[in-house]
């Protein structure tokens, strides 16, 4: 290796961490925005059930009340 070369190969080799680099960014990025998709979709899901549970809450003690008239 002669001293023409030296820079040359230290030169390439930055390229190649570089793009490795940015392959690594590129694949983060698309991992956090699927990340935040399946946040999105578990919130929702979420509040969903929240509202099935009150629903059900509410109709068992509906239930309940109309027992409790039933027993008089």
């Amino acid at each position: 290796m002669n001293k023409e070369q030296s820079p040359e190969i230290a030169l390439q080799l930055l390229e190649q961490k570089i793009d490795a680099l940015v392959q690594v960014c590129q694949q983060l990025h698309e991992d956090n925005q699927q990340l935040k998709h399946q946040q999105t979709d578990l919130i929702h899901q979420r509040s969903a059930l929240m509202d099935k549970t009150e629903k059900a809450k509410s109709r068992v003690e509906s239930m309940i009340s109309r027992l409790k008239l039933m027993e008089i």
